[in-house]
């Protein structure tokens, strides 16, 4: 486990590091969730093992430190996850990232182009998301304020969330859950989707096959965003698939 301070207070960001050749690459989670638990078997996956391979909670969540006065928007997310990869001499390094991170994804390599080489986006948000009471996603946390969140609307969620998005959830911070999902629903502006559409390094977007082509696929290939179709997943694709992902993760590294 490896960690750099990332706020003037001292906050530490930490994360499990694996080592390999370089380019490195960046593992990020979803809200609520935690790297290692969520991409291990993918970093030593046959079809992507060998890289230095950073799997890295943000603030709030898994092993890092949960500051009450962080922000915890979009932008904060993306600025702490920068000065960690600076921290650990990582260059350029391929980000692949998983819903919430991949939209933290998208913000740094439009905030931070020298950090980032390359961009998988793991089932991601692009869109704002309208609050949606009685889900237990970020719009679903939402819909809370944060007073009613923090004084009992956290149990709610949990018992929405169920036992395996729980068992990450409960070690996130409250206040860090409940910020990072209201501004994960807010969106960024422009929009993620907006930035990613600008974004001039190779990108590609997983989604379950099941779901359908993403809303505006057409725009994102035009882009030059390879939007890819994994068969057999929901949401948590490297974890309903993992050989699916493994494969369709190598594919995208690989392309120009």
């Amino acid at each position: 486990m490896r960690s750099a301070a990332v706020t003037p207070e001292g906050d530490r960001i930490r994360w499990a590091e694996l080592p390999g050749e370089e380019p490195a690459r960046l593992y990020l989670h979803g809200l609520g969730s935690t790297a290692p638990a969520y991409f291990a078997a993918s970093a030593v996956h046959p079809r992507l093992a060998g890289r230095r391979s950073l799997l890295l909670d943000l603030l709030g969540h898994g092993h890092s430190d949960r500051p009450e006065a962080f922000p915890y928007t979009l932008e904060a997310h993306a600025d702490t996850v920068a000065r960690a990869l600076t921290a650990a001499g990582s260059g350029a390094a391929e980000v692949i990232a998983h819903s919430m991170g991949g939209a933290v994804a998208i913000v740094l390599a439009a905030r931070h182009p020298h950090l980032v080489s390359r961009l998988v986006l793991v089932d991601a948000n692009l869109d704002p998301l309208p609050p949606a009471p009685g889900t237990a996603g970020s719009s679903g946390i939402a819909s809370y304020t944060e007073e009613e969140f923090l004084a009992g609307g956290w149990a709610e969620v949990r018992d929405r969330a169920g036992a395996h998005w729980w068992s990450t959830m409960r070690l996130a911070g409250r206040t860090g859950l409940y910020r990072s999902a209201v501004h994960l629903a807010a969106g960024t502006t422009p929009t993620m989707r907006e930035l990613l559409l600008e974004l001039k390094v190779p990108r590609g977007f997983l989604h379950p096959e099941a779901d359908g082509a993403p809303a505006g696929a057409e725009a994102l290939e035009a882009a030059g965003v390879a939007v890819v179709p994994v068969p057999e997943c929901g949401h948590n694709i490297m974890l309903d698939n993992p050989e699916g992902f493994a494969r369709a993760t190598a594919e995208l590294l690989a392309r120009d």
